[in-house]
């Protein structure tokens, strides 16, 4: 929301936040507006009131769990070492799977794998863009991880697009098995043996 729109009602805020909880609960695939205007104690005319139609609410969602997403990874990554420490963006990333590993966050990111899918498959529709601008929050979290000196060069590139690959590869198979002991091992094997392609620090002139 820019500063330049009003604030939402604290009636639309509260119906957000309801359905964001069932959303997190069942997903969006197959939402209906009268068993969640049920679920939140509203009605389906009031939603559409306020949200504009069902893909205005969708899009609202959306927008509430990448803010979601985002304020998760970002405490992450207050908490990081200087990105000029040895090994900094291996030491985030390794954070950054403890947090994707974590039961308690398995159904926002259950939420966001089915909408990064529905992105791909149905563009036009209010999950239009969102894949796109989630691989693009990632990877600018990520850079901030690099040294500064290094950040735009195309190893740095390249070494935070695969340090996303294989979070994301691995958060894939967790969802999809559960099997947390083996897909972390595999990640950390994974991040432990990169030497070959995480950019050195800068040295002296």
């Amino acid at each position: 929301m820019s500063p330049a729109e009003p604030d939402p009602s604290p009636r639309r805020r509260e119906l957000l936040e309801a359905a964001y909880a069932y959303a997190l609960r069942g997903g969006l695939a197959e939402l209906s507006l009268r068993p969640l205007a049920e679920a939140v104690g509203s009605s389906p005319r009031v939603l559409l009131y306020l949200f504009g139609s069902k893909d205005g609410l969708i899009r609202a969602l959306l927008a509430r769990a990448r803010a979601d997403e985002l304020a998760a990874l970002r405490r992450i990554m207050d908490t990081r070492e200087s990105p000029e420490a040895p090994g900094g963006l291996r030491v985030v990333a390794r954070e950054l799977w403890r947090w994707l590993s974590d039961d308690a966050h398995r159904g926002l990111l259950t939420l966001w794998v089915e909408s990064y899918a529905r992105s791909l498959t149905d563009p036009d529709g209010p999950w239009g863009g969102f894949a796109r601008a989630t691989v693009e929050d990632w990877l600018t979290l990520l850079a901030d991880a690099q040294p500064a000196a290094l950040r735009e060069t195309e190893a740095a590139r390249a070494e935070r697009t695969l340090v996303l690959a294989v979070l994301r590869g691995g958060l894939l198979d967790l969802l999809a098995t559960g099997d947390t002991a083996r897909v972390t091992a595999a990640v950390h094997h994974q991040l432990a043996s990169a030497k070959g392609w995480f950019i050195p620090a800068p040295g002296p002139d």
